[in-house]
């Protein structure tokens, strides 16, 4: 059997940290290793306890979501940090994704889709889902900060980054660029070290930021 993913659930209301918890446990590869019920716990599970993914709500009391968001990811860049919440106003959405968030789900979702995130999220393919970027992409245009300059990519590694930003996998990138899985799978970490970001959403934002990636690419 392969390697289970290793999720550390932190959401300030026991019946839903149950609830996702039976969940995600009912996948053969899917072991939830701590719950949290507020930030700072959070915190300390993702420091002692290294899980491969945190599934993190937004509003819990004392430390919310946002700062143990940003205080994970500046502890241990590689734990996948997923959104889990009721919020979706755009001050929300901007705040987690610039903590360092990689997925952004609402409750409202299935199981199944969660579970899904969550593989994703391991597996390096989570992505900013269109609908969410263009929030991002609006309130960059909004701030006026956004800069065509995109002189730390090269031309093949924006085309892999705008293709990714429409949630395309490492196979379905080679496949419209004529490039192998694996050679995608080499310039998104080339990527992710020119930018020193951990994940294709944090890319993806710093792409918005920049304004490398337009709304026409999001389509």
């Amino acid at each position: 059997m392969a390697e289970r993913i290793r999720i550390l659930i932190a959401d300030d209301h026991a019946l839903v940290r149950a609830g996702t918890r039976r969940i995600l446990e009912r996948e053969e590869d899917l072991e939830v290793v701590g719950e949290a019920a507020d930030g700072e716990e959070a915190v300390a599970l993702a420091e002692r306890l290294a899980p491969d993914v945190a599934v993190i709500d937004i509003g819990m009391p004392g430390m919310n979501g946002i700062e143990a968001t940003r205080r994970i990811k500046e502890g241990h860049p590689e734990i996948g940090v997923l959104v889990l919440t009721v919020h979706d106003e755009d001050p929300y959405v901007h705040a987690i994704l610039e903590a360092g968030a990689a997925g952004y789900l609402l409750k409202d979702v299935h199981g199944s889709e969660l579970v899904a995130a969550v593989r994703s999220i391991r597996a390096g393919e989570a992505v900013l889902h269109p609908a969410i970027a263009r929030k991002v992409l609006a309130r960059f245009r909004a701030a006026g900060g956004a800069s065509a300059d995109h002189d730390p990519l090269t031309e093949r590694e924006l085309s892999v980054l705008r293709l990714a930003a429409r949630g395309l996998s490492n196979k379905q990138i080679g496949a419209r660029l004529g490039l192998s899985a694996r050679t995608v799978q080499v310039h998104l970490g080339r990527i992710f070290r020119k930018l020193r970001v951990a994940s294709r959403t944090e890319a993806v934002v710093h792409g918005l930021r920049h304004g490398w990636i337009r709304m026409e690419d999001l389509a």
